[in-house]
């Protein structure tokens, strides 16, 4: 593991929302926007489990990691998501042999999919207007 470095860097990605992650060792607080992740979440247990998927997959314990964290755009899951792949980017950053354990846990990818646009005449992306045949 290399310590020379104060913190490591991971980008994140998901729908409209985009993750600035910076790893560092401390207590495992868990900081985004300049607020704790419960606060953040409003302690949704579902959203704040995601957070802590990185550090399980490498059986980390996440209490030795301080996650600090600017996100912006998307919502909630869209946010988490992003927060999470940065996690993981600043893990195998950290450390190479982590890389193939949480790539086979499916953490390293972007989940690319993307919000589908309204097209015009139509009540959303492909939803019509219900069709009378009299």
């Amino acid at each position: 593991m290399a310590t020379a470095q104060k913190y490591f860097y991971g980008l994140g990605r998901r729908k409209s929302a985009t993750a600035r992650v910076h790893l560092q060792s401390g207590k495992g607080i868990v900081t985004i926007n300049g607020k704790p992740a419960e606060e953040y979440f409003d302690s949704s247990k579902y959203l704040l489990g995601k957070l802590s998927q990185p550090f399980m997959a490498l059986d980390l314990e996440s209490n030795k990691f301080d996650v600090i964290s600017k996100v912006s755009g998307g919502g909630h899951e869209g946010q988490v998501e992003a927060i999470r792949l940065g996690i993981a980017k600043g893990l195998a950053l950290m450390n190479e042999d982590y890389r193939s354990t949480l790539r086979r846990a499916e953490l390293l990818g972007r989940d690319s999919r993307e919000r589908e646009r309204k097209k015009f005449g139509l009540r959303g992306a492909r939803k019509q207007r219900q069709f009378t045949k009299r």
